[in-house]
């Protein structure tokens, strides 16, 4: 909160600052600007152009990605602006992948990432976890307008990416994932909140890095861990009642725990978990559309089987009991997952983690399959799917395999790993090796593909949670749902598969082109919303009344789960755009905002 001197922070000079060469001829007067700053007036396409040029000429994706980050703690308006005129070339750079390599450096970098920022979110190590009240506190401090947070991004680095366990170093995601909160569906960046758990590192080259920024200690036990989280947790409930908070890149046992515990406690998902899941059911679902043969025939083949792919698995077994009316031991049984250790099978003589026993097999007998070349010839599947991290695990010969065990159908394949030195496979390899015929999605992005010999160019899929974290975030900071039901990822789900228009069915895509991400996520958020008021999960009226007045509820008389179809009505979905915000089109506005909005460029 700010008064006497503090009062800077809210005055026309430091808005005008930040508006620089389009700062108007009035301000500058007022400000004594006149002869101080080049006599030039621009509008803010011109200041855009001028900052997409120089991101443009940086050499190297790292180098970009820390004029950005210099960028948004600039000036947000123009940040946001570039991000959302240029999504395709920039989301890549302010996250995955580029985001893993900065995350790999960031203590090496992180002073010159934010010059003008005094504090980017929050570093709680464990002795602050004991007076998180402080904590908010000095966070309300720093803060122009006493605004409540609407959104918090946090983890505990321990699982970045596929890249291991980052400690303090792993910030770098929640700053990330909250930017495309708000470029691809609106949130208000002056009410995010990064936090990073900074509990220590297990890694040896950080604990021995001179230059490492977090906690020089090792990982606490599970208990600590947990009572130390849950006082976090806590205090940011007291302090904001109605903070959504998305858990991001917790090792798989606390990612389970936590999501366990907390969901139906107050307002919270697992990206890892349930918004990976949701996402890939989204392409997986135009997957089985196109693939040949009935749903029920699927045989579904996992590389990987840590919280992401667990949770992945979870999500297309209610596929096919939803939508194709299987019991659900049998929709189970289409399931097969090989780890380290081979394909997983309750008699393999190790000890399997509660989330691995889900989908142990029961019926292989003998056999057991060591790697995944034997899995393949054992199972024969029509789907492989990757979260392995392992790079290029999906080899030529296990690709051309898969091409000639699905003759009769056209072979889906999914390696979703990233960022992509993780990656099982790129486009190019299973386009190659399948005879062009592979249904394919992946975690980071490829390059289209040319078949040869032709002008016939293709464009990769990629499951990126992109696609579905950020209007699951925008859906619930609108309607505030008592708590996020694994059917409302479902309705995300179906409203991403029925996304896609008709170019890009047309065109195989398993999903919407990346460049429509801010439309696509209005139309998620219209089916999280529509469905969390059908599930008698809303207590504004406002929403209630929207949904019920727009679209009758279609429940049958069976289970809530038969009447997710992810459909939304033209009124929810214009409420919902009406409410996502937007960078402004003129320094006249951006004035006007900046005034009634401070927090914006506080962080």
């Amino acid at each position: 909160m700010s008064d006497g001197n503090d009062s800077r922070r809210n005055s026309m000079e430091l808005i005008g600052t930040r508006a620089g060469t389009a700062m108007p001829i009035e301000m500058r007067q007022a400000l004594h600007l006149k002869g101080l700053v080049p006599s030039s007036i621009e509008n803010f396409s011109k200041q855009e152009l001028r900052a997409y040029q120089q991101l443009m000429s940086k050499s190297t994706n790292l180098e970009k990605y820390e004029f950005l980050a210099s960028l948004r703690s600039l000036n947000v308006n123009l940040f946001f602006r570039l991000v959302l005129n240029h999504f395709k070339d920039i989301a890549p750079i302010i996250y995955t992948p580029t985001v893993g390599e900065a995350c790999l450096n960031y203590s090496h970098i992180y002073p010159f990432l934010y010059p003008f920022k005094t504090s980017i979110g929050l570093f709680i190590t464990l002795s602050d976890t004991e007076n998180m009240d402080m904590v908010i506190d000095n966070y309300r401090q720093l803060m122009a307008d006493p605004i409540d947070p609407e959104i918090t991004v946090i983890t505990d680095g321990s699982r970045i990416l596929g890249l291991g366990d980052l400690g303090v170093n792993g910030m770098g995601i929640p700053v990330g994932k909250l930017q495309l909160y708000v470029a691809a569906a609106g949130l208000n960046p002056g009410r995010t909140l990064p936090i990073v758990l900074d509990f220590g590192t297990n890694s040896e080259q950080y604990l021995n890095d001179p230059l490492y920024l977090g906690t020089r200690e090792r990982r606490p036990d599970d208990n600590t861990f947990y009572e130390a989280t849950e006082r976090v947790l806590q205090a940011l409930h007291r302090a904001f009642p109605g903070l959504l908070v998305q858990f991001e890149d917790f090792s798989t046992s606390h990612a389970f725990g936590l999501l366990d515990k907390w969901r139906q406690k107050m307002l919270c998902f697992n990206d890892d978990i349930q918004g990976t899941g949701c996402v890939i059911l989204g392409g997986f679902i135009s997957a089985v559309k196109q693939a040949g043969i009935p749903a029920k025939d699927q045989r579904i083949l996992f590389f990987g089987a840590g919280s992401a792919g667990v949770g992945v698995a979870r999500q297309l077994v209610d596929y096919f009991v939803v939508d194709h009316k299987m019991p659900r031991d049998k929709a189970g049984a289409l399931f097969w997952f090989v780890d380290s250790r081979g394909l997983i099978t309750a008699n393999r003589g190790d000890v399997l983690t509660k989330q691995k026993s889900r989908f142990a097999r029961h019926d292989n007998g003998d056999v057991q399959c060591g790697t995944l070349e034997d899995a393949l010839e054992y199972v024969k599947p029509t789907a492989l799917i990757g979260l392995s991290t392992v790079h290029g695990a999906f080899s030529e010969k296990i690709l051309r395999r898969m091409n000639e065990i699905n003759t009769q159908s056209r072979p889906i394949i999914f390696p979703l790993s990233n960022p992509e030195t993780k990656a099982e496979c790129t486009f190019e390899e299973a386009m190659r090796y399948t005879d062009n015929r592979v249904l394919f999605a992946s975690g980071t992005a490829f390059p289209e593909y040319t078949i040869p010999g032709t002008d016939d160019i293709r464009m990769p899929g990629q499951g990126n949670n992109m696609y579905v974290f950020p209007a699951i975030g925008l859906g619930a900071v609108l309607c505030k749902p008592d708590w996020i039901t694994d059917t409302m990822f479902y309705a995300v789900a179906k409203a991403l598969a029925n996304s896609r228009n008709e170019e890009e069915k047309t065109g195989d895509e398993l999903y919407p082109r990346i460049e429509r991400i801010r439309e696509v996520s209005a139309q998620l958020a219209a089916a999280f919303i529509t469905q969390a008021v059908r599930e008698g999960l809303v207590k504004e009226a406002h929403w209630r009344d929207i949904v019920s007045a727009n679209m009758p509820c279609t429940q049958d008389d069976d289970t809530i789960g038969s009447s997710v179809d992810g459909q939304f009505s033209k009124r929810v979905l214009g409420e919902v755009k009406t409410l996502m915000w937007k960078p402004a089109a003129s320094v006249e506005q951006y004035i006007v905002e900046s005034i009634t909005n401070p927090n914006v460029d506080e962080m």
